[in-house]
Formats: C-alpha cells, sequence, structure tokens
C-alpha cells in the first residue's frame, strides 16, 4: 500500500528535497507551502500535490489539514518549514523575534495538534519534527532562532510519551550547515556596532569554503527517509557531519563543559 507524508515549508531547500526524495521511493507527497502559484517543479512530478499553507495562518492550517485527510490518509507529517533569525538579541526587534516564534515553533505546535485526533483515531502516524543543531547546543548570534529549536526538541520529547500509547511516533532531525539557500532565502537579522568583532568571527563560519563542506539537501532527506522507515523507537536522529561531531563531543565532555569551551574560544578569541 502506498504512503504518504505531507510536507510543509516545500518551495526549497530540504523541503522540496524530501519532497523529491520521498517520491522518488515511491510515497504520495503532499507538498505545502505559502505561494504555490509559484511553483514550477513539483507539480509535474506524479504522487505529488501541492497546497497552499502558512504556518503562521491557524485558520488555513485547519482548513488544509481538513481538506487532505478528508480524502487521503497520511502516515507522515513532516514538519519542515522555517526560516532563520541571525543576530544578537539587542540588534532584534520585537516583530523579527515574534515573526521567528510564531513561524519556527508556534507553526509545528498548530499542525501538529490538527493531525493528533487523525493519527489518535487511526492508532498509527509519525510526526518528523526539523530541528538543528543549534536546537542541541547554543551559539552566538542565533539566540532567538536556537530558542526555537530547542523548543521544538523539548516539545517532541514531550510529546512522543503522550502520543506512545496511540502508537503514534515522534522523531526529531537535527541537521548540521546544509548547502540551500538558507542563508540567502530564509535569513532575517540585524547588526549592532557593539558586536561587529564576534559577528565578524561567527560570519567565518559561513565562508565559501565553509558552506562546501556542508551536507546537501539530498543527504539530510535521506535521514528523514531512513527515521521514517526504519521502525525504530529512536527519538533524535542527527543529520550531517558536523552536527554528530559537535553532539558527540557534548555527550564525551559534558554539555556544561562544551559550553565553557565556547565561551572561551570566542572571549580569548574576540579579546586578542
Amino acid at each position: 500500500m502506498q504512503k504518504s507524508i505531507f510536507i510543509t515549508g516545500a518551495s526549497s531547500g530540504l523541503g522540496k528535497a524530501t519532497a523529491k526524495f520521498f517520491q522518488a521511493k515511491g510515497w504520495r507527497v503532499f507538498a505545502t507551502m505559502r505561494n504555490p502559484e509559484n511553483e514550477t517543479e513539483l507539480t509535474h512530478l506524479n504522487n505529488i500535490t501541492v497546497l497552499k499553507l502558512d504556518v503562521t495562518n491557524p485558520t488555513q492550517i485547519e482548513s488544509t489539514i481538513q481538506q487532505v485527510l478528508l480524502q487521503h490518509d497520511i502516515d507522515v507529517v513532516l514538519n519542515n518549514a522555517g526560516y532563520g533569525l541571525v543576530g544578537v538579541l539587542e540588534a532584534l526587534s520585537d516583530e523579527q523575534i515574534n515573526r521567528q516564534l510564531n513561524t519556527n515553533l508556534l507553526g509545528v505546535i498548530r499542525v501538529t495538534q490538527a493531525f493528533i485526533p487523525f493519527f489518535r483515531q487511526s492508532k498509527k502516524g509519525m510526526f518528523i519534527n526539523i530541528t538543528s543543531m543549534f536546537g542541541l547546543l547554543g551559539y552566538p548570534t542565533c539566540s532567538i532562532y536556537s530558542a526555537t529549536k530547542f523548543a521544538i526538541d523539548g516539545f517532541s520529547e514531550s510529546l512522543a510519551y503522550e502520543l506512545a500509547k496511540f502508537d503514534i511516533r515522534v522523531k526529531i532531525i537535527a541537521p548540521g550547515g546544509i548547502q540551500t539557500d538558507f542563508a540567502g532565502r530564509s535569513l532575517d537579522g540585524g547588526t549592532h556596532p557593539a558586536y561587529q568583532t564576534l559577528v565578524e568571527k561567527v560570519s567565518e563560519g559561513y565562508s565559501e569554503e565553509r558552506i562546501s563542506q556542508f551536507s546537501t539537501a539530498t543527504q539530510i532527506a535521506s535521514v528523514i527517509y531512513e527515521a521514517a522507515t526504519d521502525q525504530k523507537s529512536q527519538l533524535r536522529y542527527l543529520a550531517g557531519a558536523d552536527a554528530n561531531q559537535l553532539y558527540q563531543e557534548r555527550l564525551i565532555i559534558s554539555p556544561e563543559k562544551q559550553a565553557q569551551q565556547l565561551l572561551q574560544t570566542f572571549k580569548l578569541e574576540l579579546q586578542s
């Protein structure tokens, strides 16, 4: 029997790569995005249905999901929609902060909540939520972004316990850097002169050379597919060499020691 997946934020980057990956594996894909009228690639692929969905619009979430569930079974929901808000906290506006929380966190919660009754009655289903390696450890200029990703991690773990008795699984994918247009299209931010040296240091990690070493979106999509199909009760999947390296270091030396190392790294290098 053909499996189906519902994906948010499928217009580009990881969302689009995952839609194409699952479609190639024979799945039926419901690819949602804010502006489906602009989509020219997914609309031409068999077994992909492109739908309008803005995860900051609760009414649209309810109507779109109900529309799908009236006609189709959904096996997996991939909460992927999101963007990066990068900048020191002092440089960010209240509007920017609210938009980040509304999209990256509340969007995930709303979409998940809308699907739970269907999954519970079916006694099956899976939520796969995209976090980040910055949802497992903090990093300068990522405070609000990390706040949303840490929150999704805790939300997902707590939800996994709630839904286990109904045979509904919750899984978390924590990617490292991805070679997509995320840094251009899906990025917001702010600058502040008092932090110029810090921002310049952090920016070195996003040089062309460093980005070329990141995972491709298709490589991360393959981890998502693994999580969807491996039949394991595993909660977290680290995706990408950089994410695995940082998380393993965290487990080996302890989160506190890793935090102290990062603190010293930035403090010393900024003073030199």
